[in-house]
């Protein structure tokens, strides 16, 4: 990344200016950097939308509930619904993203 500035007749004020615009650029370059990820994991959460990316399956004569991101099945969808144990679903899925994250990031 190059960045040149010949306005003015003061090598320090266009030394200045140029590491103003060089600063700005690359912040431009990490914004679009973390939207372009941002994006594609907010894509590969939604997935396609058709009937084999299905994410939970709530199976009443079986009294299950199976969440297909993360193989969890759980045999008790009546108890879960009536007393609005929803925790029981959504803290798994937490901590499979964040085990994910730290993977990703090497720790």
């Amino acid at each position: 990344l190059v960045v040149t500035n010949q306005d003015g007749k003061s090598q320090h004020k266009n030394k200045e200016a140029a590491m103003k615009v060089l600063k700005a650029r690359l912040y431009e370059m990490q914004e679009q950097e973390r939207l372009a990820k941002e994006t594609s994991e907010r894509k590969s959460q939604v997935g396609t939308g058709d009937r084999s990316g299905r994410i939970r399956t709530y199976n009443y004569p079986q009294n299950r509930i199976s969440d297909h991101r993360i193989n969890l099945t759980l045999y008790r969808l009546d108890a879960i619904m009536a007393a609005g144990l929803f925790d029981e679903i959504i803290e798994p899925l937490i901590t499979h993203y964040q085990a994910e994250a730290m993977l990703e990031a090497g720790i």
